[in-house]
């Protein structure tokens, strides 16, 4: 497989990741309002990145399918990939520890956090490598 083929197909992937990782608190906490609670309790709501990461799914979708010019798709992908990266850090950096033990006794949320950082930089990564595989960078 080309590097105009993987970059986007990897970016899908990291956008669905990241979907995922969002959903493990309401899947693992019984009470989905802890849950929203324990997002808003941020700089700003992770759900937001989870929505341009939806948005993100799309563009990388057409563009490597050749359905949208691939250099648009590999600049949304950089860009937004960059938002969804510093939103989830700066969630991350922000919500207190202490909520985060209080959601619930299972070991999966006290990873949560740096898992949702890991895959949101992938994103990022993944649409430099995209704007990479079309000599835009």
């Amino acid at each position: 497989m080309d590097a105009r083929r993987l970059a986007p197909t990897l970016g899908i992937g990291f956008c669905l990741l990241a979907l995922v990782v969002l959903a493990i608190p309401y899947l693992v906490v019984d009470n989905s309002t802890a849950v929203s609670f324990y997002y808003a309790n941020g700089a700003i709501n992770p759900l937001v990145a989870g929505l341009l990461c939806a948005v993100t799914i799309v563009v990388l979708a057409a563009g490597g399918q050749d359905r949208t010019d691939p250099g648009i798709a590999a600049g949304v992908g950089v860009a937004v990939g960059a938002f969804v990266a510093l939103i989830a850090i700066a969630w991350a950096l922000t919500v207190p520890e202490e909520l985060v033990l209080q959601l619930s006794r299972n070991d999966l949320l006290a990873y949560h956090r740096p898992a949702l950082v890991l895959v949101s930089v992938g994103v990022f990564a993944s649409g430099l490598g995209y704007a990479r595989a079309l000599s835009l960078v």
